[in-house]
C-alpha cells in the first residue's frame, strides 16, 4: 500500500508518519517511509532552492515543478514494491497544490504513481505560520490559504482521509489510525 501524507506547513506529517510507521510495525507490516524532496542530487537542490529569497516568483516556482517531477522518477522503482507499505511525506500532490498553472503540473507529473490513501493534515493557515515562523522566507497567511484551499478541492480525486491536525498529536495520531485501519483489515476498535 501507498499512503501519501499531506497537508501544508506545520501539519505534523513527519511526526505522523513516524506514529503511523511504529503502530503499522507494532502490528505485523514491513513499512517504509520516503520524504519529497528525496536525497538525490535533484532533490538536494530543489532544497537549496527553496531557500533562496526568490523561490516564490512564478519562474522559479515553474523550475521547481519540473525539478520535483524529476526528482519523483527516482522513487518509482521503490512505490511498486507490493511487500511493504510505503508511507510517503508529499507527493506529486504537492506540486498540485503549490504550483501551477494545474494543468501543466498535472502533464509533467502524469507518470508519478496515484496514491492508495491520501492523508490530508488539514491545519489552520495561522497555526502553520505560528508552527513554522523563521523557517521559509516566501510561506504567509495569504499565500497558505491559496495551498490549503488547493488541498481541499484536490483530495476530491483520490481515495483520501482528511484529518483535523489542529487537535494534539495523540489525536491526530488516534484519528489517522482509525482512518488507515479498515484498508489493512485492522480493527479500528483494537488499536495499540
Amino acid at each position: 500500500m501507498y499512503i501519501v501524507f499531506e497537508g501544508i506547513d506545520g501539519a505534523g506529517k513527519s511526526t505522523q508518519i513516524q506514529l503511523l510507521k511504529e503502530w503499522l510495525e507494532a502490528n505485523g507490516f514491513e513499512v517504509e517511509t520516503m520524504v519529497e524532496p528525496t536525497d538525490s542530487e535533484v532533490g538536494k537542490l530543489i532544497r537549496r532552492i527553496l531557500q533562496r529569497p526568490d523561490a516564490n516568483d512564478d519562474d522559479v516556482q515553474r523550475v521547481l515543478a519540473l525539478l520535483f517531477a524529476a526528482d519523483r522518477m527516482f522513487i518509482m522503482d521503490k512505490l511498486n514494491d507490493d511487500s511493504k507499505i510505503i508511507i510517503s511525506d508529499r507527493s506529486f500532490i504537492s506540486s498540485l497544490a503549490y504550483q501551477e498553472p494545474l494543468e501543466w503540473v498535472e502533464e509533467i507529473n502524469k507518470y508519478a504513481k496515484r496514491p492508495d490513501l491520501l492523508i490530508l493534515l488539514d491545519l489552520d493557515v495561522k497555526k502553520s505560520v505560528a508552527r513554522t515562523s523563521g523557517k521559509d522566507t516566501f510561506e504567509n497567511e495569504e499565500f497558505l490559504t491559496g495551498v490549503r484551499d488547493n488541498y481541499l478541492d484536490l483530495v476530491k480525486n483520490y481515495e483520501h482521509q482528511i484529518i483535523d491536525a489542529n487537535n494534539g498529536v495523540n489525536k491526530v495520531s488516534s484519528d489517522i489510525k482509525k482512518a488507515v485501519a479498515p484498508y489493512l483489515g485492522l480493527c479500528p476498535d483494537c488499536i495499540l
